[in-house]
């Protein structure tokens, strides 16, 4: 019987053949195509020789035994792959790995049954087994073993190009004695075009938001946690800036450069009135007519009020200068309009929400944040048919914000001096629950505090026209309402 090795050898030697036959200049097209398929299939074969090679073995074990620190270097070695590769390798063991039963010594099913099988029939390999499994393995413990097979199943008919005939993904549950698969009902299912990496990775994050609802708070923490922006010293004449943009940022980012870079726009509009005025004369003079040293609610000298590190704050700067920018009337167009953010939330109790740009779902606080400062369009479908559609306009005029602006100066949270003419207009009462888009019911939240402002403690009302704000009990232990205590001036906005 020929071993494992003999067999690879022989399909070492059989491609040793083809590659040296020197035939590929007199391919036609046709026969490329045919050739790239034969070659994807030979690939995704490998590929699930090498994972199950992996996942079947012990890996401390069998890199220790040959010299190697881990198994990601002995792949790097073996395999002559990069670290990232490797790692690739090893995370895609881990989801078809199979234990053995204590008691019968019989292989236990793998974490992930139908797709492990799908690449052992060479309709997925690594990149792809990666893209199924990733998202649902993100949400941890939240998504239990029978929820994570059901998935398992689902993506296993999607990665090999089923599709059920009534119309539904899955189906193919049985297998005829001639191979073929069928449905549980005995019906043949639908065959369509096998999904790459990307659909997949699409279903699976579809998946992982039904089965995981709940989901979204942690996603939105540790997105909070992880952001921000940074600019280096200057190296051969250019500043570095590294970073970790939200969801909402990037998609901003991203339709202002697609505006920019339209080749039937003229490019950026020459900057004009430009004035600049020395930082350090600017802030000291702030400070000097302000005088807030002495008030214990709106200064912030130890930064209790404001925790953000610099690269956070730099962050949510370019945030909110790019929403600004995008309302400029200066800015290129897209299609007839300008580089609208849009933000899908599928009804008003959602979890999550959509992007588009954005491959993965954010959080339900970014479509209520950007719903807060926009416009809301409903729009109302039957079986993917548009029936209906609504349009309700709730931003603030030019002259109702030039007003909020002079009443309040800068941003209403206490330690927060960001100018009003920087900032959203937030709704104190919900546009939803009634409130109106009047200057009775705006205040200016800078980007930061607008954003957080659901989970951050503050609360904010109007009392006969005037903002109140009402702070955690860290901030005020009486936990009672106050006016706020402008720092400004009045002459900074004549």
């Amino acid at each position: 019987m020929n071993s494992t090795a003999a067999l690879l050898d022989r399909v070492v030697a059989d491609l040793d053949q083809v590659l040296g036959a020197d035939a590929f200049a007199a391919l036609s097209d046709a026969e490329r195509l045919v050739v790239l398929r034969r070659a994807g299939d030979a690939l995704r074969r490998v590929e699930a020789v090498v994972v199950e090679t992996v996942a079947s073995s012990d890996p401390v074990g069998l890199a220790n035994g040959v010299g190697c620190r881990s198994m990601n270097e002995l792949l790097q070695r073996t395999l002559r792959v990069d670290s990232r590769a490797a790692a690739q390798i090893v995370k895609a063991s881990r989801a078809v790995h199979r234990e053995t039963d204590l008691t019968s010594g019989a292989p236990l099913p793998a974490r992930w049954p139908a797709l492990r099988q799908a690449m052992l029939d060479g309709a997925i390999g690594v990149t792809g087994l990666l893209a199924a499994t990733g998202p649902v393995e993100s949400a941890g413990d939240r998504i239990g073993a029978a929820d994570r097979w059901k998935a398992d199943a689902v993506l296993a008919e999607v990665v090999r190009g089923y599709v059920a005939t009534d119309g539904t993904d899955g189906g193919a549950e049985d297998t005829d004695a001639d191979g073929g698969d069928t449905d549980a009902d005995g019906t043949q299912p639908d065959r369509v075009p096998a999904a790459t990496p990307e659909d997949v990775k699409s279903i699976a994050h579809a998946i992982a938001l039904r089965l995981d609802p709940d989901g979204a708070e942690p996603t939105e923490q540790r997105a909070m946690t992880r952001r921000f922006l940074s600019v280096g010293r200057m190296r051969d004449g250019v500043y570095p800036l590294r970073g970790n943009l939200l969801p909402e940022t990037y998609a901003q980012l991203q339709l202002l450069l697609d505006a920019q870079l339209n080749p039937k726009t003229d490019g950026p509009p020459a900057p004009e009135g430009v004035a600049f005025r020395p930082s350090d004369d600017a802030g000291n003079d702030r400070a000097d007519d302000a005088g807030v040293d002495g008030d214990e609610f709106n200064s912030d000298p130890r930064s209790v009020l404001d925790t953000r590190t610099r690269g956070q704050k730099q962050h949510d700067a370019l945030t909110a200068a790019l929403g600004i920018a995008a309302r400029n009337a200066d800015m290129p167009s897209l299609g007839g309009a300008a580089p609208t953010l849009v933000v899908h939330l599928d009804s008003a109790d959602s979890s999550w929400a959509t992007i588009p740009g954005v491959e993965a779902p954010v959080h339900a606080a970014v479509a209520r944040h950007a719903g807060c400062t926009g416009t809301i369009q409903r729009v109302f479908t039957e079986q993917g048919r548009i029936v209906g559609m609504t349009v309700t306009d709730r931003i603030f005029t030019v002259y109702q914000r030039r007003a909020i602006t002079l009443r309040d100066k800068e941003c209403l949270i206490p330690g927060c001096h960001v100018p009003a003419s920087w900032c959203e207009i937030h709704h104190v009462t919900e546009w939803a629950r009634g409130g109106p888009t009047s200057t009775d019911n705006g205040v200016p939240l800078c980007w930061w505090h607008h954003r957080s402002l659901e989970y951050s403690g503050w609360e904010i009302r109007m009392n006969h026209g005037l903002p109140e704000i009402r702070g955690p009990a860290w901030w005020d232990p009486e936990h009672r309402w106050r006016t706020p205590r402008l720092s400004l001036p009045d002459f900074a906005y004549t």
